[in-house]
């Protein structure tokens, strides 16, 4: 149904009642604040924005937006790459950021439970003084919160050994999309039943909003050692990434970046990485000190024996945090070499990868766009960066098609076209390539049994979203929401 200005302005009021007259708004200019994401290159602006507090409020609003038939979309620190939290012009976004209290650390349990504001780092340095920390680890760690880490089952350079979000979430407490808070998970290890925690943790906010979050914490390690091996070529980097894990060795991170990469990272940051690299990775291991000892002097090894002409080895935590910060500036330092790009995450076996980073040098040489590589080496997590200019015509167009051939490629060697970014609006025309009608029919089946209404973050994942209480197949003729201009068939 479409939404008329007498309807958002009802639905406004309603609001202003359920949750207070400051957390809710409407003035066009400060509504641009939230036109998009992380992925600029998509904006809408909100026809209204909640700033619920707590569980409560924000199952108050989404009850007022079935109520009137409106769709919703939920937001947390907004630094996602996919725009899954991309508004809707018609609809109401909510933003849980100020639901940003630690409820609970509780290191004889190994958890903790938060409200889906909290800023993921600070889990970590509330843990901290208790020896644990929280492993999931995305780039954007500072400033991007544990609510959107669920949403997307985000990851991180860690998640090679430790895993993704999903591996440490026990439990959420949830608004689903009629409105009623419910709990999936808890604080044991495994609840009986169904996996409807694994199906909501990174569903994009397609199956509810979660409002409280009990994750997993793991013991800091004995030990950490880390170094930097400096290589002519990536062919030779990805050679001494496959060779490491061949070995038995399971890193606690592996990642690596190419000449593009470190030229971008040197002009924002200027972490000091070797002149002449033509691809440095950083290599880190934790744990018992004898087994990161002996683990380490193999590795260092492996990395010579692939034609690494430097290898530095951190000598305390300062340098440590040198190395990785060039590393965890990559995709906004390439700002500083780029007036625009665009951030794609894509999977493919590990032993791919000289093929796959030749492949894409060149597409970049055929169609005249730049792309700088870096990415998660150990577990094949591919973010590549694709640099134009949009002042420049024709550029923004050779551009995504660099992109989505990108994506081409690690669908065909077996991989998938998103790591921990997740599918949003960005991606959801190359679902079809990696998954059959059956396949999408199956999953939309799932979404319409949490969302019969289809009102939560609609638009996102599926390339058309299928109408719930259809017939599951292959539908004939025009489907109602590509009529009413809401969809399109790729």
């Amino acid at each position: 149904m479409s939404t008329t200005t007498t309807d958002l302005d009802a639905l406004a009021a309603a609001l202003r009642a359920a949750i207070g007259a400051d957390r809710v708004i409407t003035d066009r200019q400060e509504l641009r604040t939230y036109e998009c994401d992380g992925l600029a290159q998509y904006k809408v602006i909100p026809a209204l924005v909640a700033l619920p507090a707590d569980a409560e409020q924000c199952a108050a609003v989404v009850r007022a937006c079935v109520a009137a038939g409106t769709p919703f979309v939920a937001r947390g620190s907004g630094t996602g790459l996919s725009g899954g939290a991309l508004p809707r012009a018609d609809g109401v976004l909510v933003v849980t950021s100020q639901m940003r209290d630690i409820l609970e650390i509780a290191p004889d349990d190994e958890r903790a439970v938060v409200q889906p504001g909290v800023i993921n780092l600070a889990v970590t340095r509330a843990a901290t003084p208790h020896g644990y920390y929280y492993a999931p680890d995305p780039s954007s760690q500072q400033i991007c919160s544990i609510g959107g880490n669920v949403a997307e089952n985000s990851g991180g350079a860690h998640c090679l050994k430790y895993g993704f979000t999903t591996n440490h979430v026990l439990g959420v407490e949830l608004v689903t999309p009629d409105g009623d808070r419910v709990r999936l998970g808890g604080r044991a290890p495994d609840a009986p039943g169904y996996d409807l925690l694994g199906a909501f943790v990174g569903s994009e906010g397609t199956l509810g909003i979660a409002t409280e979050v009990t994750v997993r914490l793991t013991r800091l390690p004995e030990s950490v050692r880390t170094l930097l091996a400096a290589f002519s070529t990536t062919d030779q980097a990805g050679a001494a990434t496959s060779a490491i894990i061949a070995a038995g060795v399971v890193p606690a991170a592996v990642e690596m970046m190419d000449a593009l990469a470190i030229e971008a990272a040197e002009a924002a940051v200027h972490c000091g990485y070797p002149p002449g690299a033509g691809a440095v990775l950083i290599v880190e291991l934790d744990g018992p000190e004898p087994e990161v000892a002996a683990q380490f002097a193999q590795v260092e090894s492996l990395c010579r024996d692939n034609r690494a002409f430097e290898i530095r080895i951190a000598a305390d935590d300062a340098e440590r945090a040198l190395f990785w910060k060039g590393r965890k500036s990559a995709f906004a330092a390439v700002g500083r070499i780029s007036p625009d790009y665009i951030v794609q995450d894509g999977v493919i076996p590990r032993t791919a990868l000289p093929e796959v980073l030749r492949r894409i040098g060149e597409l970049s040489a055929e169609r005249g766009i730049r792309v700088a590589n870096v990415f998660h080496a150990g577990d094949g997590n591919l973010h590549p960066l694709v640099l134009f200019d949009a002042a420049v015509d024709g550029e923004t167009v050779r551009a995504e098609e660099v992109s989505g051939a990108i994506l081409d490629l690690c669908i065909t060697h077996g991989g998938s076209i998103t790591g921990e970014h997740g599918v949003g609006m960005d991606k959801a025309k190359y679902m079809p390539r990696m998954f059959t009608d059956d396949d999408l029919d199956t999953m939309q089946l799932l979404r319409c049994a949490f969302d019969p209404d289809g009102l939560a973050n609609p638009g996102k994942v599926f390339p058309t979203p299928r109408l719930c209480g259809e017939v599951p197949g292959r539908r004939k003729g025009a489907h109602p929401a590509q009529e009413a201009g809401l969809a399109e068939v790729f």
